[in-house]
């Protein structure tokens, strides 16, 4: 699930493009209740989606990446133990990985 998704951003750019939840629905192969269920944090969008929005919105990745909410993380809480802390990031690192590989798959299938 996404942490913050701003829906007002990609509404603003949609309606930069003449656009709206609609064709952007179409563009990426949802029923509209399936996009409604991204704009309101009910499930994360996939890396695909996030490159199909990025192309449609005419923003860059990163952006659409961020204001999805997918890119969003809470601090970590701070461990005096060395190894807990080695094992937070060694943690946020897959996580990261994981995600990075979702991304690049899905850039290979646009």
């Amino acid at each position: 699930m996404s942490l913050f998704f701003d829906a007002e951003w990609f509404d603003a750019k949609l309606a930069a493009r003449r656009l709206d939840r609609t064709a952007l629905a179409i563009a990426l192969g949802l029923e509209p209740g399936d996009l409604h269920r991204v704009f309101t944090n009910e499930r994360a969008p996939s890396a695909e989606e996030l490159n199909i929005c990025a192309s449609v919105l005419g923003a860059d990745i990163i952006e659409v990446t961020l204001k999805s909410g997918v890119a969003a993380r809470e601090p970590a809480a701070q461990s005096e133990d060395p190894t807990d802390r080695l094992a937070g990031i060694e943690a946020r690192l897959d996580a990261i990985d994981s995600w990075l590989a979702e991304f690049e798959t899905g850039k290979k299938s646009a």
